[in-house]
């Protein structure tokens, strides 16, 4: 096991990925285990620091979360971030009661002290604050080394047992200077380093996948999307003809999805097969109208069709996946004790009759680390700057039942909307633009007679990451062209609607 100079604990936090994700942009690596990892485990990574995450539960409550108590005997830095701080508090004798009051959104840090944690930032900068519970009396040894209006201990530190804690949350975007905090945290307390970059996680994935695969072969199923796309390149560059790449059309792509797939990989000069499937996949999903279903079929039926190609071919045995961080987090915490939000087609392994070893290269990183990663194996930027899809595709952006005839309503709203973002630049400034077809129908006029046609919403973020994002905020010269265009050359579509709702609580795919 490689050595991890940063450890978190997850004890449950939505945010918890995003205190790796920080510390990695800051040139350190880390790692996230569960809340209750072998102590042996954690100290096999030969860790500088530990961190204990933010989490939905209450430090004093009967079936709260409590790491292994040799975790604070390690002799390690530790930093406690909210649920985190106030086990810290409760551990060494401290006091955590219920709020008066429950804090949810920004608040001005004032420094208690000049300490190095908060060195070249800045007093009153602002922070986030998500908590019920406060911290009502300091363990003895602890000070107060920072306090906001509302949290008389918004920061506390003991120096002697190298511990350090903060009430709000320094890794989400509102705080202000947070990511400057979590590499003070690394760099002056644990001693770490800034040498951690997608240059240096290409080399250490392709000797992994090098000592993995051997001799065997390798079969990979591609989207054309950035993540698979990415995945193709670092086995291609690792396994060479060794890599069996194949792209399955089930009939949910996007408009020309195919043919762009096909010209993708045909400019790199990498083999790629692709299969018909549509008519299996749109056979299965008839009838189909509840959302979890519908993604399980979806990937129930990838692993057959791949399956059946790979009896073609002699020496597979290996599936390659486009597996990402959040698509883990978001189907089920297999690091700690996060609430599932959804499943995704490619997480949760194999079934028990599929022989392959699972091989995902990108199952620890995140989208935008993806994208870099992708420029480091020198992908086109076109093609890394293309906006998320879902591996279920065109199927969760379909209210209900999925039938062909919806399948052309929806792909031809997409096409209008795509080309007024490129045309006006907003393509490039957004995370993710498509849009859904809800099934609900209204009535309305065209010339002089009455309609009661479908209705096609409009969906587009601002994201850094795909864990949070904000509805994006485009002029409404572009989503009134967007609209009118859509209602004037797609027959069956009467209404357009923009969805205005940030994740959380909703999520950016509507299914």
């Amino acid at each position: 096991m490689k050595d991890v100079p940063i450890v978190v604990l997850d004890f449950g936090s939505q945010y918890t990925q995003l205190i790796a994700r920080k510390l990695r942009e800051s040139g350190v690596y880390c790692e996230i285990v569960p809340y209750n990892e072998k102590i042996e485990d954690i100290k096999k990574r030969n860790p500088k620091g530990i961190i204990l995450s933010g989490g939905p539960a209450s430090v004093y409550a009967k079936d709260s979360y409590h790491p292994n108590v040799e975790v604070y005997a390690l002799g390690l830095p530790i930093l406690g971030i909210c649920y985190g701080m106030q086990l810290l508090t409760q551990h060494f004798g401290g006091s955590v009661i219920p709020a008066n009051h429950q804090e949810y959104g920004k608040a001005e840090l004032k420094f208690e002290s000049d300490h190095k944690i908060f060195k070249d930032t800045q007093c009153g900068q602002i922070v986030w604050m998500s908590h019920g519970d406060k911290v009502e009396s300091l363990p003895e040894g602890f000070v107060k080394i920072a306090y906001s209006q509302n949290s008389p201990y918004a920061g506390i530190a003991d120096e002697n047992r190298n511990m350090y804690a903060f009430q709000f949350h320094p890794e989400v975007y509102h705080s202000a200077q947070g990511s400057k905090l979590l590499k003070n945290f690394a760099k002056y307390i644990c001693g770490c380093e800034s040498t951690w970059n997608m240059g240096s996680f290409a080399k250490e994935q392709i000797a992994k996948i090098r000592e993995q695969v051997g001799t065997k072969k390798v079969l990979c199923g591609v989207s054309g999307g950035v993540d698979s796309s990415v995945v193709a390149t670092l086995l291609a560059e690792a396994i060479g003809e060794q890599l069996v790449s194949v792209f399955v059309d089930n009939g949910l792509l996007r408009a020309n999805e195919r043919a762009q797939v096909e010209a993708m990989f045909k400019s790199r000069n990498v083999p790629l097969i692709t299969i018909d499937a549509s008519e299996k996949f749109l056979g299965r999903l008839k009838g189909i109208s509840d959302p979890e279903t519908k993604r399980k079929i979806i990937g129930e039926t990838f692993i057959e069709v791949f399956d059946e190609e790979a009896k073609k071919h002699d020496g597979i045995q290996f599936l390659a996946q486009g597996t990402l961080y959040t698509d883990v987090i978001e189907s089920v915490s297999v690091k700690g004790p996060s609430k599932t939000i959804k499943s995704h087609h490619n997480v949760g392994g194999l079934p028990a009759w599929m022989t392959f070893e699972l091989i995902e290269p990108l199952r620890e990183i995140f989208k935008d680390e993806v994208r870099i990663l992708g420029a480091e194996l020198g992908l086109p930027k076109d093609m890394l700057g293309r906006h998320p899809f879902p591996g279920p595709g065109l199927a969760i952006r379909i209210m209900g039942e999925v039938t062909k005839e919806d399948l052309v309503l929806l792909r031809a709203s997409d096409v209008i909307m795509l080309e007024e973002l490129r045309a006006t630049g907003y393509y490039d400034k957004t995370w993710q633009a498509f849009t859904v077809l809800l099934n609900v129908k209204s009535v309305g006029v065209m010339g002089d007679n009455r309609t009661y046609d479908n209705t096609i919403c409009v969906r587009i973020v601002d994201a850094t990451d795909g864990m949070t994002a904000t509805f994006a905020h485009i002029p409404h010269v572009i989503l009134e062209n967007i609209s009118r265009r859509i209602i004037n050359e797609v027959a069956g579509i009467n209404r357009v609607v923009y969805d205005i709702s940030s994740k959380p609580p909703a999520t950016i795919e509507w299914e």
